[in-house]
C-alpha cells in the first residue's frame, strides 16, 4: 500500500506555527498593515530541496492571499545562490512565516541531502539504503518522506506495520524460534524481521525462516559469511556500527540486500538557506 506522507502535514504546520507565532507575531505588528513586499529564498548550500507542500501550507495557513512562485522541483538538486521560491503579499503575512517555513525546508532538504549522498556511494551494488525510527517527534512522516525524496527507502513506519524482534523480545519470548513462531500467529501477514547478534543467532534464526535477518554490529567478515549462507527467501539488512563511508561501501558490496541508517533523519545538517526582502 502506497505510503501518505502527507496526512500529519496540516497537524505539522498548526502545531509548528502555534508554538513560533502563539497569540500574535508582535514584532511584524509593528509593520503597516496595508503594506506589501515580495521576498525571496535562496539556498546557500548545494543541496537535493524537499519539503514544497509544507512550505506552501506554512503560507496558506498565515495569509491565503500570499503567492508563491516555485522555482525548482521537489527534489531537484541546487547549489548556492540558487533562487527556490518567491513570496508576493503582506510584508507582516512574510516575515511571520519566514521561520516556520524555512524550518519545515531546511532540515527536510537537510535530511533528503544527506541520503541523496550515500545513496548515490552504493549505487553501484544492489544494496538498498533505509531509514529507522531515529526520527525527531512529531515529523515520522516527513523526515520519511524525505528519505523518499532522496532516493532512500523507508524501513517500518512505526510499531504497527511490521515486526522487528529485537534482543529483549526474544529474551522475554524465551527463544529465536519462540518468539518468531509467536509472531507469525499474532500477525501472519506482517513482514516479520529479526534482530541478531552473532552468526550463531543468525543460523538459528535462518533456520526459522523470517522475511528478514538484522546483523547488528557484525563484522565485515561476519556479514560476507551470512551472505553466503542465506537463502534468497530471506533479506538480510545490516544495522549499526557503520563509522564512515568506506566501511558504507565495503558493507554494500558484500551483497546484503539493506542498509540502515539513523543518522539519516537524526543527525542530518539543516540545509542553510535565507529570505530576503526585496
Amino acid at each position: 500500500m502506497p505510503i501518505d506522507y502527507f496526512s500529519d502535514l496540516s497537524t505539522n504546520v498548526n502545531q509548528a506555527l502555534a508554538e513560533d507565532v502563539g497569540s500574535g507575531d508582535i514584532t511584524a505588528a509593528l509593520i503597516d498593515e496595508s503594506k506589501t513586499a515580495s521576498a525571496t529564498v535562496i539556498s546557500r548550500d548545494r543541496a537535493i530541496i524537499c519539503g514544497r507542500p509544507w512550505v506552501d501550507s506554512v503560507f496558506e495557513a498565515v495569509d491565503s492571499e500570499t503567492e508563491l512562485q516555485w522555482f525548482i522541483a521537489e527534489g531537484d538538486s541546487v547549489t548556492p545562490g540558487t533562487k527556490l521560491f518567491e513570496a508576493r503579499g503582506r510584508t507582516r503575512s512574510l516575515l511571520t512565516t519566514e521561520r516556520t517555513a524555512l524550518n519545515f525546508l531546511q532540515t527536510l532538504s537537510g535530511t533528503a541531502t544527506e541520503t541523496h549522498r550515500l545513496v548515490n556511494l552504493i549505487s553501484h551494488t544492489e544494496t538498498t539504503l533505509l531509514d529507522t525510527r531515529k526520527t525527531l517527534p512529531g515529523l515520522r512522516l516527513a523526515q520519511k518522506y524525505a528519505v523518499h525524496i532522496g532516493g532512500g527507502n523507508n524501513h517500518r513506519m512505526g510499531l504497527f506495520d511490521s515486526f522487528l524482534l529485537k534482543e529483549n523480545h526474544i529474551a522475554a519470548s524465551g527463544s529465536i524460534a519462540e518468539a518468531i513462531t509467536r509472531a507469525r500467529v499474532h500477525s501472519p501477514q506482517s513482514r516479520l524481521e529479526i534482530e541478531v547478534e552473532n552468526l550463531h543467532q543468525f543460523r538459528v534464526a535462518l533456520d526459522a525462516e523470517p522475511d528478514w535477518i538484522m546483523l547488528d554490529n557484525f563484522s565485515l567478515t561476519d556479514i560476507t559469511q551470512a551472505v553466503s549462507e542465506t537463502n534468497h527467501a530471506t533479506k538480510l539488512e545490516v544495522s549499526g556500527g557503520i563509522e564512515d563511508e568506506q566501511e558504507l561501501i565495503r558493507i554494500a558490496e558484500t551483497g546484503v540486500d539493506y542498509i540502515s541508517i539513523g543518522a539519516l533523519t537524526k543527525h542530518c545538517r539543516a540545509v542553510d538557506l535565507s529570505m530576503l526582502l526585496d
